[in-house]
């Protein structure tokens, strides 16, 4: 029979009980770090770029939010150079037509809106959230790639969808014999840069939306409400706060970005997109305290 001799370790690989050696600790260490244990932020960044990207709604809402305000600004141009002649001389030295041909924005906040909102609340509907915070345990860090992609979206959306409307629209008044204004013209860059900063935020305004209420349908009644049905009946509020809703309302002061009259009543266009910015940072920094306290 033949023996078996058993050698004993060397020190260099004797262990002692419960621990490894030094090099091989960072070796596993390396390895678990290379194997991607944790979500980085440019994990995030890329899972939601293809979420959005992918959703169905995403495509239709794009299209036809650049369709429905490059056919409004002809509309309207066509209409108001029409309607010009006729005004009386008060009324045509306040007419305004780089808001004329801009005045699509009213849709496209909702529509932008309505896919931030789409962006966190058709997770919730699929109940896809709870993998979604089960891959990346860190809820920060997916509400800040879910608002980044969004305006990597919105706001090369909201820029396509203003300066179509412009060139539309000044075609239109132009054609119609009414005041218009070229791209040279002071404002007309601003109008158009500062709308699609417009749409960028509205579209983080859903986000946020979206976010503490989970549900598409509360969310798009929300946006409805806060941005198209507060404008029309601000005037018949009472005292000095109709007043003051004309004047501050975030949706209503951003919308002075677009504008190439000033109404002295009214704050300037680059202090009104400043109203509608801050709004925005206080619902995104709710939406973040809410969305890592609450269950999924």
């Amino acid at each position: 029979m033949r023996r078996t001799t058993v050698r004993p370790a060397s020190e260099s690989t004797r262990l002692r009980p419960g621990r490894l050696p030094a090099r091989r600790l960072r070796a596993v260490r390396r390895r678990e770090h290379g194997s991607g244990g944790a979500a980085t932020f440019a994990h995030c960044l890329h899972a939601e770029w293809i979420k959005i990207r992918t959703m169905r709604s995403t495509l239709y809402v794009l299209l036809g939010t650049l369709a429905f305000c490059a056919g409004l600004a002809a509309l309207n141009g066509s209409s108001a150079g029409d309607e010009f002649a006729g005004l009386s001389p008060a009324d045509q030295a306040a007419f305004d037509p780089l808001a004329t041909s801009l005045r699509g924005y009213l849709i496209a906040q909702i529509t932008l809106g309505l896919l931030g909102g789409l962006v966190i609340t058709s997770e919730y509907g699929t109940r896809t959230i709870v993998s979604t915070l089960a891959s990346v345990p860190h809820r920060g860090r997916v509400l800040t790639s879910k608002a980044v992609v969004l305006v990597a979206v919105a706001f090369p959306t909201g820029l396509v969808v203003s300066s179509t409307g412009f060139l539309v629209g000044q075609a239109a008044l132009s054609g119609a014999g009414a005041p218009h204004l070229t791209l040279s013209d002071g404002g007309a860059l601003r109008g158009i840069f500062g709308g699609g900063l417009y749409l960028a935020l509205a579209g983080l305004f859903g986000l946020a939306l979206g976010t503490v209420i989970r549900s598409t349908t509360a969310t798009v009644t929300t946006l409805f409400g806060v941005m198209l049905i507060v404008q029309p009946f601000a005037p018949a509020l009472p005292g000095g706060l109709g007043d003051w809703v004309t004047t501050y309302w975030p949706p209503i002061a951003g919308g002075q970005i677009i504008t190439s009259y000033q109404d002295p009543d009214l704050l300037t266009p680059w202090a009104g997109l400043g109203v509608m910015a801050g709004c925005v940072a206080v619902m995104m920094g709710a939406a973040h305290a809410v969305f890592r306290k609450r269950d999924a």
